[in-house]
């Protein structure tokens, strides 16, 4: 033991010697080595000791050992072979990643003497990976408008493998509409592109389903799919269809406001904002608008305002639908208005004679005229009266009707008559009306005066006579007209009287004379004698009738608008009535319009919505101006405010309608002008002429013609790799000219690894890019993302976004160790090795940088020697003596901020050699025995110092005093209890056991020895 001990030592001091004279060295050839990845723990690498040309036991004599640079124990060799084999099934992907070649670099150390060999594995690919798509479902929106040859980028495939391993082709299928181009990226990669090769029709196929394959160069190949939707996006391609072109539809007058008449329905075939339809009426006249209104999406048709047939009894609305393209069609909707019986009759008495004599047969009582403003069965009417009385009701002209007696009354009988007029339409229900008329009869002297008794006595009376006075001429008269009536005599002139009036006419204007067209039997001395009047068929009193004159005046001013309408020629018909004897003269006023109403558009605003790639030549009909005057005082002609679009025509639809259309002459372009107004102008042909305007808003619809574009073509940003998770990386903005869905965009990664796909996320909306996952500045330092923003119509711009991970200091140093020697010999030479290690920090920088140090009062140096590795050395001979064991604290500081450090504390033992004799503490002992004393009396003590240890302290008496504690550690002191071996009478003596100062026995007692001790003396 002692000799290999000093062999080992000597080795040692050689090793040291050798290092600090510099002959330690790195190999000058790397070695270099392959093997295939996925390859069984204990697969033969290499032969190092063949390679190296060394034999098997200097491999073991120099504790050789492979130290991998990533401090992983991915090698091991074996000393007894000199094969250098797998410890650990190596992964290329997961070593490398995408990096070719796959290399990884160890050393071989040999300690005696140290030495290192640099070599490197190269880690070779085999086709243990599928190509992946990161997405599972691409989409992909298309419009149909794109044309054959357009292509689209999609998403590539992920392979973890390189070289022919690695992705080579895509295929498609089915390919009724694409087929696949592949393109080359800069990068190295294969892209796929998707062409259209067969037009696309959203109408017949709003979306398409595809499998996208990608294939490697394996052998066998090995592949992997994504399901590539295709939505078809839709353009204005369709106009609006209603479902019927004419609706027609009956309304009872008295329906509640706010009743639902009917529900109009159109389709479009597109869909979306193309397919969103908005109905509305198109020309519709005040009445219209007053009377119902339409909802916007539903088309259901409510009644706004009540109906009254006896006013209006149809509607005839035009009804458009406009799709979000701003393309119509139109239909027209027949409201018919149902008359229900809701006026009871009307009497209109025009005279009537309260008293009447007696016994004047078949007189004139009343003349009135009846009416009922509904129709059919419902305007239908019976007169009638009480059946016993003895009047009689005569219809005469048109509806008006005499009340005269049917025979001679009798004063005497009966001196009044309650007589109610009944007229019953014969509608349902039923409705009547009763007109009361009290009717005296007079009396006349036809009874003889005749006394109560033959006599009578009378003191101082006298009696007289009282005679009722006669009615006189006016019941003479009645009497005859009743004749002229009952004769045959009433009569209806013939011939219309036809007379004219501006409207707006004064009061009191004079439209004509009666007397010059009754002719010569008729004066003017007989309009009063004969009540002549004037009756118009509506009952109102337009015009008076100057009975002095004869002239026919103005009663009020005549507003022709409010009589007729739009209605043309305006006539009012009347009759002139003369009552002694009963006559009717028919008569017609015609009213003249003038030029007091201007031209005025319904909607003072008009919206109109035009696709900006609406051609050239396209008209747009527009709502007409409304004007109550007729003739040429009503519209004929429109204008419109310069402008660089448009300009304006007019569409004659008949019935003396003309409407404006709007004829766009020039290309919209929405980026440029979104919108802009024209000002309308409808122009009658009055003198002078009348005008009235109407705001159109022009808005221009947008198309997808352009494309986004980011503010940056690359953002650079650099991010702490100690950012946490949903940390804000960098906020992408970009912007298209586009409105509504095609300015709309959504934010996506493009064409991104796996690995970004993990680490990053970016917002659809906002364009915010977060962190997904922790950075890791050891394993990426960088990424370059490329990043797309898409429209709603599926065109995209491209950005890249270069994250640049800044390394903070987050890996602590850390110390490898190679090997180490304890225990130290002490008096070893100055700079034996004691430990080899190394060291290493994944940081980089300054982070990365390392101070290795130890304590300085400690007899040891650091050396570094081959990259990271140092060694440590002996500074001066140690002396187990004065310690014999040292905790030496390996530190490894970096540089980064804040700095961190690691410490490695090692153990080492001084191992003794014998470098000291044995002393006695005294230099001579004197004892004293009594006599007789029995063999092995304690006789006394006496004690030693060896400063040794262990067998460096063992040797014969008296030459070395035996060490029997075997620690070897510190020096000992010892007491040597001295025994008489016989009798006393003998100088024979032995030391029987050694006992250190602290009583403690030594674990082997001596044997026997006959010892003389100089000095020793007894009695």
């Amino acid at each position: 033991m002692r000799i290999r001990g000093v062999l080992t030592l000597q080795k040692r001091q050689v090793l040291v010697f050798f290092v600090l004279l510099g002959l330690s060295q790195a190999g000058i050839d790397s070695l270099h080595y392959s093997v295939a990845e996925e390859r069984e723990r204990g697969v033969f690498v290499a032969n190092l000791a063949k390679d190296m040309e060394l034999g098997l036991e200097e491999l073991s004599s120099r504790d050789a050992q492979v130290v991998c640079d990533d401090g992983e124990k991915h090698l091991y060799l074996d000393l007894l072979t000199g094969e250098l084999l797998l410890n650990e099934k190596l992964d290329r992907e997961e070593l490398c990643s995408s990096t070719e070649p796959c290399v990884l670099h160890f050393q071989v150390v040999f300690e005696n003497p140290l030495q290192f060999f640099q070599a490197e594995l190269h880690i070779t690919d085999i086709n243990d990976h599928s190509p992946t798509f990161l997405d599972k479902e691409i989409l992909i929106k298309i419009p149909e408008s794109a044309t054959i040859g357009t292509t689209f980028l999609m998403e590539s495939a992920q392979d973890l493998d390189v070289g022919n391993n690695s992705l080579q082709n895509y295929t498609i299928s089915p390919t009724s509409h694409f087929y696949i181009k592949i393109r080359d990226g800069d990068d190295g990669k294969i892209y796929p592109e998707l062409v259209l090769h067969k037009l696309l029709d959203h109408e017949e196929e709003s979306e398409l389903t595809l499998t996208l394959t990608a294939l490697d160069g394996g052998s066998p190949p090995r592949s992997g799919t994504t399901r590539v939707l295709i939505k078809v996006l839709d353009i204005n391609d369709n106009s609006p269809e209603f479902a019927q072109d004419l609706y027609e539809v009956q309304v009872l007058e008295d329906t509640p406001i706010g009743t639902w008449i009917i529900t109009v329905s159109a389709k479009d075939l597109d869909t979306g904002n193309y397919g969103k339809l908005l109905y509305t009426f198109f020309h519709a006249s005040e009445d219209i608008r007053k009377t119902f209104e339409i909802n916007p999406l539903s088309g259901e048709v409510n009644l706004r305002s009540q109906l009254d047939f006896e006013t209006i009894q149809s509607y005839s609305i035009n009804i458009q639908a406009i799709d979000g393209g701003g393309l119509l069609e139109k239909c027209a909707l027949l409201i018919k208005v149902l008359d229900i019986n809701d006026n009871p009759p009307e009497v209109i008495m025009s005279s009537v004679t309260n008293t009447i004599p007696e016994n004047a047969s078949e007189t004139l009582v009343a003349l009135f005229s009846v009416r009922d403003h509904d129709a059919g069965d419902n305007g239908r009417m019976v007169c009638s009266i009480q059946d016993d009385l003895p009047f009689l009701l005569k219809p005469t002209f048109k509806n008006f009707f005499t009340l005269v007696s049917e025979k001679a009354l009798d004063r005497e009988s009966r001196v009044q008559y309650n007589i109610t007029i009944t007229v019953t339409d014969l509608g349902t229900p039923r409705l009547k009306t009763e007109y009361n008329i009290i009717v005296q009869v007079s009396d006349v002297n036809d009874n003889a005066p005749t006394f109560t008794q033959s006599s009578y006595t009378l003191l101082h009376f006298c009696i007289r006579r009282v005679m009722e006075p006669e009615e006189g001429t006016a019941q003479l008269v009645r009497q005859v007209l009743l004749l002229f009536v009952f004769l045959g005599g009433t009569l209806v002139y013939s011939e219309t009287w036809d007379y004219s009036v501006a409207e707006e006419a004064e009061i009191g204007f004079c439209i004509g004379n009666v007397i010059n067209d009754m002719g010569s039997h008729v004066g003017v001395e007989d309009l009063a004698a004969r009540g002549a009047r004037v009756i118009f068929d509506d009952y109102k009193s337009y015009l008076q009738l100057d009975l002095q004159t004869g002239n026919l005046l103005l009663n009020e001013q005549l507003d022709r608008e409010a009589l007729c309408g739009a209605t043309e020629p305006c006539i009012l018909h009347f009759q002139v009535l003369l009552e002694n004897p009963l006559q009717f003269f028919q008569a017609e006023l015609s009213v003249q319009d003038i030029n007091d109403h201007i031209p005025t558009f319904l909607e003072k605003h008009m919206l109109l919505k035009i696709s900006e790639g609406t051609s050239p030549g396209t008209s747009f009909q527009m709502d007409r101006a409304q004007d109550f005057d007729v003739g040429m005082n009503t519209v004929q002609n429109y204008t419109i405010s310069p402008n660089a679009h448009f300009y304006v025509k007019l569409h004659d639809s008949g019935k003396d309608r003309k409407y404006p259309e709007l004829v766009l002459e020039q290309s919209l372009d929405r980026e440029k002008e979104s919108e802009f107004n024209i000002t309308l102008t409808a122009l009658d042909g009055g003198s002078p002429s009348r005008s009235g305007t109407a705001l159109i808003q022009v808005v221009v619809v947008d198309i997808n013609d352009n494309a986004p574009e980011f503010e940056r073509p690359l953002y650079e940003v650099q991010v702490p790799e100690s950012s946490p998770v949903d940390s804000l990386v960098i906020k992408v903005s970009a912007t298209d000219l586009d409105a509504g869905i095609y300015g709309e965009l959504s934010y996506s990664f493009s064409h991104t690894s796996r690995d970004i796909q993990n680490t990053f996320e970016v917002h659809p909306i906002s364009g915010e890019v977060r962190l997904k996952s922790l950075l890791d500045f050891e394993v990426i330092q960088s990424y370059t993302v490329n990043i797309q923003a898409i429209d709603g119509g599926s065109l995209c711009g491209k950005s890249i976004i270069a994250v640049q991970v800044v390394d903070v200091n987050d890996n602590a140093p850390e110390i490898a160790m190679t090997s180490l020697i304890s225990p130290v010999p002490e008096n070893s030479s100055p700079e034996m090795v004691v430990a080899v290690f190394s060291i290493r920090d994944q940081d980089s920088g300054d982070n990365g940088k390392m101070i290795c140090s130890i304590h300085e009062d400690l007899p040891f140096l650091l050396k570094p020697t081959f990259k990271n590795f140092y060694t440590l050395v002996t500074e001066r001979s140690l002396d187990r003596e004065s310690r014999a064991q040292y905790n030496i604290t390996i530190s490894v500081t970096d540089l980064g901020t804040p700095r961190l450090k690691t410490q490695h504390t090692i153990t080492l033992q001084v191992s003794d050699v014998n470098d000291n004799a044995p002393t006695f503490t005294q230099s001579s002992y004197t004892l004293f025995v009594p006599e007789n004393n029995s063999p092995a009396l304690l006789i006394g003590t006496i004690s030693a110092t060896d400063r040794d240890s262990g067998s460096n302290a063992q040797g014969p008496f008296p030459a070395h005093l035996v060490d029997v504690s075997g620690t070897g550690t510190l020096s000992h002191s010892y007491q040597y209890e001295v025994c008489l071996r016989g009798s006393t009478e003998t100088s024979d003596f032995k030391f029987l056991k050694a006992v250190t100062r602290n009583n403690q026995k030594t674990e082997n007692d001596f044997e026997e020895n006959s010892i003389f001790v100089n000095g020793l003396g007894y009695n």
